[in-house]
C-alpha cells in the first residue's frame, strides 16, 4: 500500500526542523548540525529541506547515531553510505544493528555478492526467527530465494528489502525475513547461524542442490556437505531400482533426523575418525544405536530406505568425502567406491566394485568385473536409469573381455547442467567439464603406484586390499576425450601414465586400423565360409544399419569389392540401390564417402543407384516403392512410412545384415519392446523369427537381444554375438595398455626417450592389427568347433552351465539360456545349442579360467611363461624381453594367453570335463594341456588346417581340428594320470618332445594288423577329400598318436628302444583287437555324469592294460627278438587266456552296439588277461 502526501515548501521545510527536533535527543541538535555539515555538506538544518529528499532525515539520523555507536574510526565507511538508508531501516533496527550491517556490506563484491545473518530480534517472539540475506547489487528475486528458505525447512511468514546506496552509487540489499521457528530447542543460535550460512551460499552458488535433502541440515544439525552426503547416497539408492523416488527418500529421512544424523556420524567415524584406536568400538557402538532406533520405525518402506542407507554406508570401502584441494577446501564433489557383494538387493550380475561420483553438476557409476578390469566410459543421457544402462553394458563387457587380460569394466555419467539453450558448443564444453569431474573422481579413490610400490591416495581411508589398476576407453560421446583422461592422470601422477585411457593422440586409432570392422568381416567371412561362400570374390547381397561416415560400418562395407549393397539406413535416411549394376563402381563410391570430414546417404551420387531406387528422408510421411524395391524386398503394399520400409528390410531375403548403428532392432517374440528398451526404435523393430537375412554381422553393440539372436538361430540363421563380432577394438586397446605399460617404464628409467617409445608404438602398428584379428579368428573358429560338436555332448554343457550357476559365476536368465528341460528337447531334436548362446559359454569358459588361473605357481614354469612372448609384437619381444619378463601384468597376460588358447583349441567344457575324471586342478591340468600342445605340435597343426580356409570345405577342416582335439586330450589325461601333481611341464617337454618328433617321423610304418588298416583307412578318406597328405597322415593317426607317450614309458622300464616298442605295442593291440573296442567306448551315448565318468575310465583301462602287458612282453621276451618275434612268442604262452579273451571279443562283435555293461564285462576280462600273464 503507498501514501501520496502534498504539502507546500515552506511547510515541508518546517516539517523537516520538526522531525530533527522531535528525533534528536536534547542537546544532539548542535552536534547533528555540526555532523550533518561535515559528512553531508549541509550549512544548517533549515538547508535540508530544500536540498534533499524526506527520507533523508533517517538517513541522517541514523548514520549519526552508527557513528556514535561505532567510534570515529568508521567515520569514512559511513561517510561513504551518507544517505544510503531507506525511511523504513531506522525505525526497524538500532543503530547497533546497523553497524552490524554495514560491516556485512563492506566484504560484499562481484565475486563475494552474498552473506547472512541467522538471529533472533532483540524483545521479539520466541517463536519467530530472523534472518537477513545481504546482496551486492539488485535485489534477490523472491521466486529463486523462497524455495531455498522452503527446502531448508524454514516457514517464512514475512520479509522487508531495504536498498542501500554507496556514495559512488554502488547498490546494496538487505532481505530481513522472519520464520516460523521451528528449530529443536537443543541447537544454539550461533550454530543454527553457521549451518544455514554455509548451506545458504552453497545452494545459492550451486554448489549444493536445492530440495528437501536440505531440511535435515536444520533438523538433523548437520553440515550441508553431509546433507548433500545423504542425497548422493539417497541418489544411488534410485539408480538401484529400490522403487523409490527421491521426494519419499528425503522425507523418510526428515521424519527420521536423529536416525539420519546418527549414520552421519557413523560414515565420519568410518571415513575421518577411522585412525583413532577407539574408532572400531565407536563404530559398532553406533551401528547398535541405529540398529535399536530403526525397531522404532513403524512404517515398512521407511525402514527398507534408513536400513538400505546403512548398508550402503558399511559397503562403502572409500569416498574422497574428507579429502582437500590444493587450496585445503573440501572438494565440491564427492566419490564413493563400494562393494557390491555387501549391498542387498542390487540388480544382477553384482561387479566386483563400484565408484559412485557425484556432485550436482555431474553424476555417474564406474563398474568393475575384477581388480584388472577395463571398458569404455559412456556419456548417458539417461539420467533416471543410467546404472541400469552402464550395468547392461558391463555385463557384455564382461564377456567381450574374456579374450583379455582386464576383466569387463564400464562406466557413464550424465551431465544435469547442459546449457542447451547455448548451443552445441557450450553443451560439449559442459560435457567435457563433467567428464574431468567424473575421471578426478575415480583417481581421487585410487591406489598408485611410486617406484613399485603401492601408494594410497592421500586423506582416504581404506577399507579394502590394494587396488591401483584402473584403465578406462572411449565409448559413446567419448570417442575424442582420451587425451583429456591422460592429461587428468598425468597431473595425478598415476602410474599408468597415457595407457590410463587408451586411444589418444598418442595410441591406436581404431578408425585408422578399422581394427573393429575387420574382426566383425572375420566373423562374416566365417559364417559364409560354412555356407560354401567366399565374400572376398562371391558376390552377396547386404542390407546395412549405418552409413558410410561411422567407423564400422564404414570400414565393415569396404572389406569386399564383392559387396552388393541393396539397402541400408540411419536416423536420418534410407539407402536403397536395388540392383547395384557394377559393385566395383558401388565400392568406390563408398569409398570416397568413408574419406569426407561428415557425409550421409545423402551424399550418395544418385546416378550410381539402380532404376527404381533412391535416397529417402526418414522425415516423409510416406515412400512410394518403385517395382524394383518391391520385387527385390519382397514387399506388397506400393506406399510404406519409413519405419515401415525399414522393418520391411530387416525381414527380405538377403545375405547379410551389416549393423554398425546405433539401436536394438531384432528381438524375439517373446519379448515386448519395453522389454528390449530402445523406444526410439519400437516402430521398426522385427523379430527374430521374421529375419531371413542368412547372415548377421554385428559390428555395432546391442542391434539384437540375446533372446531374438537364439531365435533367429534356431529358424536356420547364422550370427554369432555383438561381443564376439566387434571384440577386435577391446582387443587393440588391451595391447596398447599392455605395450604402453612396457615402455612407460623404460621411459621412465631413461632406456628409452618418449620420441622413440612414439616412433616404436607406430612401427608395430601392423603386426599389433594382426594379433587382434588372430585373436577374433581364434574365437569364431572356437564357436564353430563346439558348434559342430554339442549335440552329442549336451550332457557336458549341461553340467558345465549348472556347475557355473551354482557357484554365482553365471545366470541363466541374465544371459538368455536355455533351462535343462529346454536343453534336454534341443538335444533329442538334434538342434543342440546356437552360436550366440555358445558365445556365451565361450566367454565365460574363459573368463572362469584366467581368474583361476593366475594364482597358479605353474605359470612360473619356462615352459608356460614363454606365453608371455606370443602376447606381444615380435619387434618388441626381440628388444625388451628382459623388460617383458618384468611386467607388472607379467601372470595376468600368461593367464590370459592360456585361457584363450585352451579354451579356443579345446573346447568350453575341456576344463571341467578333466577336473572330473582326473581329480587335477586347474594349474595342473593347463600345464599338462600345454605339454601335450607342445610336445605333438597342436598349434602348427591347426595353423596348417586354418590354412586350408576356402580350399577345403569348412566342415572337413572342422572334423580335422576334432582329430586333433582328440589327441590333445588324451595327452593331457595321460600327463595328468602317469605325472599328476609332480608334473614340471618344461622339463617333460625335454624328456618326451624329441622323441615323440623322432617316432612321429615313421609313425605309420610302425602299424600292424587292425591298427595299420584303421588307419589305412582314414588316410584315404582324407587324401580323396583333398586333405594334403601331411595333414592327412596325422589327422587319421590321432587316435593312436597319444600311445606313443606310453612307448616312451615302457622304452623307459624296459631300456629298448623307442620304435621297437612301438611296433610290439601296436602288434599287440591289433592282436587284441583294442581299436575296435576303443571305439566301442567311443560309441558309447553319455547321456548322464555317470556314464560319462565311466567311459572315461574304460579308456583309461584299455590303456593301462595295453602298457602293461606291452611292458610285460619286452621284459619276459628275448632281448635280440624282433617285435613281431616277441607277440608271436608271448601269443605262443598265453593260448589258454587268448582264447578266452578272443572269444569274448567275438561274442561282443556278434552282440550288436555296445553297452556300459558290455565293456565292463570287457574291460575287467582285459586286466584278468594282464594280471595272468604277470603271473
Amino acid at each position: 500500500m503507498s501514501f501520496i502526501v502534498a504539502s507546500s515548501k515552506a511547510d515541508f521545510q518546517q516539517y523537516i526542523r520538526q522531525r530533527v527536533k522531535e528525533l534528536a535527543e536534547p542537546g544532539e541538535q548542535e552536534a547533528l548540525a555540526l555532523f550533518a555539515e561535515e559528512y553531508f555538506g549541509v550549512t544548517s538544518l533549515e538547508d535540508l529541506g530544500s536540498r534533499h529528499e524526506r527520507e533523508l532525515i533517517d538517513g541522517l539520523l541514523c548514520a549519526w547515531r552508527m557513528m556514535q555507536q561505532s567510534g570515529n574510526a568508521d567515520g569514512e565507511l559511513l561517510a561513504r553510505f551518507r544517505g544510503g538508508f531507506p525511511p523504513g531501516y531506522s525505525t526497524r533496527f538500532s543503530p547497533a544493528t546497523a553497524v552490524a550491517d554495514l560491516q556485512f556490506l563492506q566484504g560484499l563484491s562481484a565475486d563475494n555478492p552474498l552473506a547472512m545473518s541467522f538471529y533472533q530480534r532483540e524483545g521479539g517472539k520466541d517463536t519467530e526467527l530472523h534472518c537477513k540475506l545481504y546482496h551486492f547489487g539488485g535485489s534477490l528475486p523472491l521466486s529463486d530465494v523462497m524455495p531455498v528458505l522452503d527446502n531448508l525447512g524454514l516457514r517464512v511468514l514475512g520479509e522487508f528489502p531495504f536498498q542501500i546506496t554507496r556514495d559512488d552509487g554502488q547498490t546494496f540489499w538487505i532481505h530481513d525475513f522472519v520464520f516460523c521457528n521451528a528449530l529443536d530447542a537443543e541447537l544454539d543460535i550461533e550454530d543454527v547461524n553457521e549451518l544455514f550460512r554455509g548451506a545458504f551460499t552453497a545452494i545459492w552458488n550451486g554448489k549444493a542442490e536445492n530440495d528437501a535433502f536440505n531440511r535435515l541440515i536444520l533438523l538433523a544439525g548437520i553440515h550441508w556437505r553431509e546433507a548433500a552426503l545423504l542425497r548422493a547416497l539417497g541418489r544411488y539408492i534410485k539408480q538401484i531400482r529400490m522403487g523409490f523416488e527421491l521426494p519419499y527418500i528425503a522425507a523418510t529421512l526428515a521424519n527420521h533426523a536423529p536416525i539420519a544424523r546418527e549414520l552421519v556420524r557413523l560414515f565420519k567415524t568410518r571415513f575421518f575418525l577411522a585412525r583413532k584406536p577407539s574408532a572400531g568400538e565407536l563404530e559398532q557402538k553406533l551401528e547398535q544405536a541405529i540398529l535399536s532406533a530403526l525397531d522404532g520405525v513403524a512404517v515398512l518402506n521407511e525402514d527398507r530406505i534408513l536400513r538400505r542407507y546403512l548398508d550402503l554406508i558399511k559397503a562403502t570401502l572409500r569416498t574422497n568425502f574428507y579429502q582437500t584441494d590444493a587450496q585445503g577446501q573440501p572438494k565440491d564433489y564427492f566419490s564413493l567406491k563400494f562393494n557390491p557383494a555387501a549391498i542387498p538387493e542390487l540388480p544382477l550380475p553384482r561387479p566386483m566394485y563400484e565408484i559412485f561420483v557425484y556432485s550436482p553438476r555431474v553424476e555417474g557409476v564406474h563398474l568393475r568385473g575384477g581388480k584388472v578390469a577395463r571398458g569404455g566410459l559412456r556419456w548417458s543421457d539417461r539420467e533416471e536409469d543410467y546404472r541400469t544402462e552402464v550395468l547392461g553394458l558391463t555385463k557384455a563387457q564382461q564377456v567381450k573381455n574374456a579374450v583379455i587380460v582386464p576383466a569387463g569394466a564400464k562406466g557413464g555419467f550424465v551431465p544435469r547442467r547442459l546449457p542447451h539453450e547455448a548451443g552445441r558448443d557450450a553443451v560439449q564444453q559442459e560435457a567435457i567439464a563433467c567428464y574431468r569431474i567424473f575421471i578426478q573422481g575415480l583417481l581421487d579413490i585410487t591406489d598408485n603406484l611410486v617406484d613399485g610400490k603401492v601408494v594410497p591416495p592421500p586423506q582416504v581411508i581404506r577399507h579394502d586390499d590394494d587396488d591401483y589398476y584402473l584403465v578406462v576407453a572411449a565409448d559413446k560421446g567419448t570417442a575424442t576425450f582420451s587425451d583429456i583422461a591422460n592429461g587428468i592422470a598425468a597431473d595425478y601422477g598415476f602410474w599408468m601414465g597415457d595407457a590410463f585411457a587408451s586411444g589418444g593422440s598418442v595410441g591406436y586409432d581404431h578408425k585408422g586400423m578399422a581394427i573393429t570392422a575387420r574382426g566383425a568381416w572375420i566373423s562374416v567371412q566365417r559364417h559364409f565360409r560354412e555356407l560354401g561362400v567366399d565374400v572376398q570374390k562371391d558376390p552377396i547381397t547386404v542390407i546395412g544399419i549405418g552409413d558410410m561416415s561411422g567407423d564400422v560400418f564404414g570400414n565393415g562395407l569396404l572389406r569386399s569389392r564383392s559387396v552388393r549393397l541393396l539397402a541400408a539406413f540411419n536416423h536420418l535416411e534410407i539407402f536403397i540401390d536395388p540392383n547395384p549394376v557394377d559393385a566395383g563402381r558401388s565400392f568406390d563410391e563408398r569409398q570416397r564417402l568413408y574419406h569426407l570430414p561428415r557425409s550421409g546417404w545423402s551424399d550418395y551420387n544418385t546416378e550410381l543407384i539402380s532404376e527404381g531406387g533412391g535416397v529417402f528422408s526418414r522425415q516423409l510421411k510416406q515412400i512410394p516403392l518403385s517395382p524394383q524395391i518391391r520385387e527385390v524386398f519382397d514387399i506388397d503394399e506400393e506406399h510404406l512410412t519409413p519405419n515401415e520400409l525399414i522393418n520391411r528390410l530387416l525381414k527380405a531375403p538377403v545375405d547379410l545384415i551389416w549393423n554398425g548403428g546405433i539401436g536394438t532392432y531384432i528381438k524375439a517374440s517373446s519379448e515386448s519392446h519395453a522389454d528390449v528398451g530402445d523406444k526410439a526404435n519400437d516402430g521398426l523393430r522385427v523379430n527374430g523369427n521374421e529375419v531371413r537375412a542368412r547372415v548377421i554381422g554385428e559390428g555395432g553393440n546391442l542391434g539384437m537381444t540375446q533372446l531374438g539372436r537364439v531365435e533367429y538361430c534356431l529358424r536356420g540363421g547364422a550370427c554369432n554375438t555383438d561381443f564376439i563380432d566387434n571384440a577386435g577394438g577391446v582387443s587393440c586397446s588391451d595391447q596398447e595398455v599392455n605395450i604402453k605399460i612396457l615402455l612407460n617404464e623404460l621411459v621412465s628409467s631413461g632406456q628409452m626417450t618418449l620420441e622413440q617409445r612414439n616412433s616404436l608404438l607406430v612401427e608395430m602398428t601392423d603386426e599389433v592389427a594382426q594379433l587382434v584379428l588372430a585373436s577374433n579368428y581364434k574365437q569364431t573358429q572356437a564357436i564353430s568347433l563346439a558348434r559342430s560338436q554339442v549335440v552329442p555332448t549336451m550332457i557336458e554343457y549341461r553340467r558345465f552351465i549348472n556347475v557355473m550357476e551354482s557357484s554365482g559365476r553365471l545366470s541363466r536368465v541374465l544371459e538368455a539360456l536355455p533351462e535343462d528341460e529346454q536343453l534336454a528337447e534341443r538335444a533329442s531334436t538334434g538342434q543342440g545349442l546356437t552360436r550366440p548362446e555358445l558365445a556365451v559359454l565361450v566367454s565365460y569358459a574363459k573368463a572362469d579360467l584366467k581368474e583361476r588361473l593366475v594364482a597358479a605357481p605353474v605359470l612360473d614354469d619356462p615352459l608356460l611363461a614363454a606365453t608371455l612372448q606370443r602376447a606381444f609384437p615380435r619387434q618388441l619381444v626381440e628388444g625388451h624381453a628382459e623388460a617383458l619378463g618384468r611386467h607388472k601384468l607379467r601372470r595376468e597376460i600368461i593367464a590370459t594367453q592360456l585361457a584363450n588358447d585352451l579354451v579356443n583349441h579345446m573346447g568350453i567344457t575341456f576344463l571341467r570335463r578333466m577336473e572330473q575324471s582326473t581329480g587335477a586342478n586347474v594349474g595342473q591340468i593347463v600345464a599338462a594341456y600345454v605339454l601335450a600342445r607342445e610336445v605333438f605340435h597342436i598349434a602348427e597343426a591347426f595353423a596348417a588346417i586354418e590354412q586350408l580356409d576356402n580350399q577345403l570345405p569348412a566342415e572337413l577342416q572342422l572334423e580335422l581340428m576334432h582329430e586333433l582335439v582328440r589327441l590333445a586330450r588324451g595327452a593331457t589325461r595321460w600327463f595328468l594320470r602317469r605325472r599328476g601333481p609332480e608334473l614340471e611341464p618344461s622339463v617333460e617337454a625335454e624328456h618326451f618332445a624329441p622323441r615323440i618328433r623322432a617316432l612321429n617321423a615313421g609313425f605309420d610304418g610302425m602299424l600292424e594288423g587292425s591298427v595299420r588298416e584303421l588307419w589305412q583307412e582314414r588316410f584315404d578318406y582324407f587324401i580323396q577329400a583333398g586333405v594334403p597328405a601331411p595333414i592327412a597322415r596325422q589327422a587319421a593317426g590321432t587316435v593312436h598318436l597319444y600311445t606313443l607317450l606310453g612307448v616312451i614309458r615302457a622304452a623307459d622300464a624296459t631300456g629298448e628302444p623307442e620304435e621297437k616298442v612301438a611296433k610290439v605295442l601296436f602288434t599287440l593291440g591289433s592282436e587284441l583287437q583294442l581299436p575296435w573296442l576303443g571305439e566301442q567306448v567311443n560309441s558309447l551315448p553319455a547321456i548322464t555324469q555317470w556314464q560319462a565318468l565311466a567311459r572315461e575310465a574304460y579308456r583309461d583301462q584299455l590303456e593301462n592294460q595295453l602298457s602293461a602287458l606291452t611292458i610285460s612282453v619286452l621284459q619276459n621276451g628275448r632281448t635280440t627278438a624282433s617285435a613281431a618275434e616277441l607277440v608271436s612268442a608271448w601269443l605262443e604262452d598265453n593260448q589258454v587266456p587268448m582264447a578266452r579273451w578272443q572269444k569274448l571279443v567275438a561274442e561282443l562283435r556278434a552282440a550288436g552296439p555296445s553297452d556300459y555293461p558290455m565293456m565292463a564285462v570287457a574291460t575287467r576280462e582285459l586286466a584278468e588277461l594282464a594280471s595272468t600273464v604277470d603271473r
